[in-house]
């Protein structure tokens, strides 16, 4: 076997870990840029800068700001979803689980760039000429699985429904992210989740 065709898949592969860091990379900036600046006000430009690159190498991963601002909320459920098998793993019961999902999530909405842009795209979704992920239904659906798992176990307040008591407190924990946002960037939401959780599920509160 020659050189070349020894060398010619290590090439190969170095290109495309490459391809994919820098994809990453533009992911990155466009999400910093949509949380920042919103998705009207954000150009391919703005990406380009933040990330070092050129409008080319953006424009070679991504066809335009509305395949970014989906690439980007993708990228949001991806993380939503990851944190939900994290904490579904954990040695806890069902109530616990709860309250650590919903603080986590808190955490993230205010300190993981990527939420903040998911969050905000979907704010602005009637902006954007593309179809964007459904919000929330995962994630709803993951907070009412553990609170059936509560109620097999009678840790839930009398009476409550787990399907109801889900979509109130996805609903409440999602308005409260949103305040804390609009009112103080979001530096006061672990206060205003633990507050969510002491009203509607006063056992999920960690410690």
């Amino acid at each position: 076997m020659s050189t070349r065709a020894r060398r010619t898949p290590a090439v190969s592969d170095l290109k495309q870990e490459r391809a994919i860091r820098t994809r990453a990379l533009i992911l990155d900036a466009a999400a910093q840029a949509f949380a920042d600046k919103g998705y009207p006000d954000t150009t391919l430009l703005d990406v380009a800068q933040l990330t070092g690159a050129t409008k080319g190498a953006v424009y070679f991963h991504f066809a335009n700001k509305n395949a970014l601002a989906v690439a980007v909320t993708e990228e949001f459920y991806v993380r939503l979803r990851g944190l939900v098998e994290e904490v579904g793993k954990a040695e806890l019961p069902p109530v616990a689980k709860i309250g650590r999902l919903i603080t986590r999530t808190g955490e993230m909405f205010r300190d993981d760039t990527v939420i903040k842009a998911g969050a905000r795209l979907q704010i602005e979704q009637s902006l954007i000429d593309a179809d964007l992920p459904t919000p929330f239904l995962g994630y709803g659906e993951a907070v009412t699985e553990l609170l059936r798992a509560a109620e097999a176990e009678g840790a839930l307040p009398d009476g409550s429904e787990p399907e109801a008591l889900g979509r109130v407190l996805v609903a409440a924990f999602f308005g409260a992210q949103h305040m804390s946002w609009v009112i103080n960037d979001r530096v006061d939401i672990a206060d205003r989740v633990r507050e969510v959780l002491a009203i509607i599920l006063p056992g999920a509160v960690p410690a």
